[in-house]
C-alpha cells in the first residue's frame, strides 16, 4: 500500500529533531484553533461591550465540560492508531480510523442535544449574571448547533496525528482560522449582527476544516484511505479505544467540571470578574501551547516506539518532552507576568476586568512549570498506555482537591485572590506525585501489562 509522505514514522532517525518536526506544526495548528473563540472574544468585546464579551468568554469553562470526555476517547484512538502503525500492522490501522470516524458521528448527535437542550439550566447552575445570561443562551446554542464539526475534526487531527502526520491539521486550520476571523468581522462589524453571529462563524469555519480533513483522508491508495462504507464499529478496536481512552475523558471531564465550579465561584463576583477570569483563559490557551505542543508530540512518539518495541528510544523522547515542556513554560509565565496588564487590556480596557485578570495572572504564571510538568508526565502515561494514572490523579487532585479548597476559603474569606490559588497549589501537589510515579514505575511496559491483564480477565 502506497504511503503518504506526509505520514511520519517516528520510530526511525533523530527522535529530538522528529518530534520538533512534529511539535512545531501541533504549535501553530493550536495557535490557529485558540484563534476561533479567541477572534469571537475579542470582536465581540470590541464591537458589543463587557455584557457580550462575558458571555463569550465565560463559555470556555462549559463548553470544554460538554466536549472534554470525547476529546478524551478520541486520543485513545490516537494511542491505539500510532501503536499499531508503529507494529506495521496497516489492516488494524484502518478498521481503527473507520472505528473513531462512527465514534465521532455519534458523538456530535450527542453533543448537538445536549448543548442545545440544556444550555439555560448549565448557565442557571454556573451562576452566570443575570445581565449576561441572554447573550450566553443564544451564543452557546448556535455553537453547539455546530458540535458535529467541532467533533469530527478533532477526530480526523487525531487519526493524522497518530500518523506522525501534523502539518496538514496545520494548513486546515490557517484557513479556517482566517475564515473565522473574516466571518466575525462581516457578520458583527459590518452587519451589527449579535452574540450569535459569532457562534455561527466559529462553527462555519470549523466545518470547511472537517471537508478539508475528509478530502484527505479519503485519497485512494494509502495506508488512511477513508470509505465511507467501511465506517462501521469493530468490537475489538473498540475496546482498545476506550481502554485507552475512557481515563482520558474522565479525566477531561473531573478537570472540566472542576473548571466549572471555579468558574461558578468567579460569576458570583459579577459580571466584570466574570469577563476578566475568561479573558485570562483566552490568554492562558494561547501562551500555553507550546507545553501542549510538545505534549501531543510525545505522546504519538511513545506509542509509536513501544509499538515497534523501542524502549530506550521511547525513554529518551520521554525526557526530551518533559524537559522542553518544563523550560517552556516558566519562561512564558515570566513573559505573562511581566505583560498581563497590556495583554488583559488588549481585550477589555474595563478598570476593573484588568485589575481582576492582572491579579489571576500574577498569582498562576509563575508556576506554570509545575502545570507543565503534570501535563507532561501524563503525556508519557498516555503514549505509553497507562492512561488510568493521570485519571486517578487529576480526579482526586485537581478536581475533589481543588473543589473542597475553594468551598472552604470562599466561605471563610470571601475574597477572589485564594480561588486563583486554588491552582498552583493542586499543581504543586501532582507534580510530586507524577515525579514520583515518572522515576519508580515500570511505564515503559504499560502497553505488555495492559494486554496481559486483558488477556487473563
Amino acid at each position: 500500500m502506497k504511503q503518504s509522505s506526509s505520514i511520519k514514522d517516528m520510530t526511525v532517525g533523530n527522535p529530538y529533531s522528529l518530534m520538533l518536526g512534529f511539535a512545531l506544526p501541533v504549535f501553530f495548528s493550536q495557535v490557529f484553533q485558540q484563534l476561533y473563540n479567541t477572534a469571537d472574544a475579542f470582536i465581540v468585546g470590541r464591537y458589543l461591550g463587557t455584557n457580550a464579551l462575558a458571555a463569550v468568554t465565560s463559555s470556555g469553562t462549559l463548553i470544554f465540560l460538554l466536549v472534554s470526555f470525547f476529546m478524551g476517547i478520541s486520543m485513545g484512538g490516537e494511542v491505539v492508531i500510532s501503536r499499531y502503525f508503529g507494529a506495521g500492522d496497516e489492516g488494524q490501522v484502518s478498521r481503527a480510523i473507520h472505528t473513531m470516524l462512527l465514534f465521532g458521528l455519534i458523538s456530535g448527535v450527542i453533543l448537538t442535544v445536549v448543548g442545545v437542550v440544556f444550555t439555560p439550566v448549565f448557565l442557571l447552575w454556573m451562576q452566570t449574571d443575570a445581565e449576561v445570561m441572554p447573550d450566553a443562551v443564544e451564543y452557546f446554542r448556535y455553537y453547539f448547533l455546530g458540535a458535529m464539526a467541532m467533533v469530527l475534526y478533532n477526530v480526523c487531527r487525531s487519526i493524522m496525528n497518530a500518523l506522525g502526520d501534523s502539518r496538514r491539521p496545520l494548513y486546515y486550520l490557517v484557513f479556517s482560522s482566517v475564515l473565522n476571523v473574516l466571518l466575525d468581522l462581516l457578520f458583527i462589524a459590518v452587519f451589527h449582527q449579535g452574540v450569535w453571529a459569532a457562534a455561527a462563524a466559529t462553527v462555519i469555519s470549523q466545518a470547511a476544516s472537517v471537508v478539508l480533513c475528509m478530502v484527505h483522508l479519503m485519497k485512494k491508495g494509502s495506508i488512511y484511505t477513508v470509505e465511507w462504507r467501511k465506517i462501521r464499529y469493530h468490537k475489538d478496536v473498540l475496546s482498545e479505544v476506550v481502554r485507552y481512552g475512557l481515563p482520558s475523558g474522565v479525566q477531561n471531564s473531573v478537570i472540566a467540571f472542576a473548571n466549572v465550579i471555579v468558574q461558578s465561584q468567579v460569576n458570583a463576583f459579577g459580571r466584570l470578574a466574570m469577563a476578566a477570569y475568561g479573558t485570562h483563559a483566552k490568554i492562558e490557551g494561547f501562551v500555553f501551547l507550546p507545553v501542549t505542543s510538545f505534549n501531543m508530540a510525545s505522546t504519538t512518539f511513545i506509542s509509536q516506539n513501544l509499538g515497534a518495541k523501542k524502549y530506550d528510544r521511547a525513554r529518551k523522547g520521554a525526557r526530551f518532552c518533559i524537559l522542553a515542556a518544563v523550560i517552556l513554560a516558566e519562561l512564558i509565565g515570566v513573559f505573562y507576568y511581566i505583560f498581563a496588564p497590556q495583554l488583559i487590556g488588549a481585550f477589555d480596557s474595563t478598570g476593573g476586568v484588568i485589575e481582576y485578570g492582572v491579579q489571576q495572572a500574577r498569582t498562576v504564571a509563575l508556576f506554570y512549570f509545575l502545570l507543565a510538568f503534570s501535563h507532561a508526565v501524563a503525556a508519557v502515561c498516555r503514549g505509553a498506555g497507562k492512561a488510568f494514572v493521570p485519571m486517578i490523579i487529576m480526579l482526586s487532585i485537581w478536581c475533589v482537591l481543588r473543589i473542597t479548597y475553594i468551598m472552604i476559603v470562599t466561605h471563610l474569606t470571601g475574597e477572589i485572590r485564594y480561588i486563583y490559588w486554588a491552582y498552583p497549589l493542586t499543581w504543586s501537589i501532582s507534580s510530586v506525585i507524577y515525579l514520583f510515579y515518572y522515576l519508580c514505575s515500570d511505564w515503559i511496559h504499560g502497553f505488555e501489562q495492559s494486554d496481559k491483564k486483558v488477556h487473563r480477565d
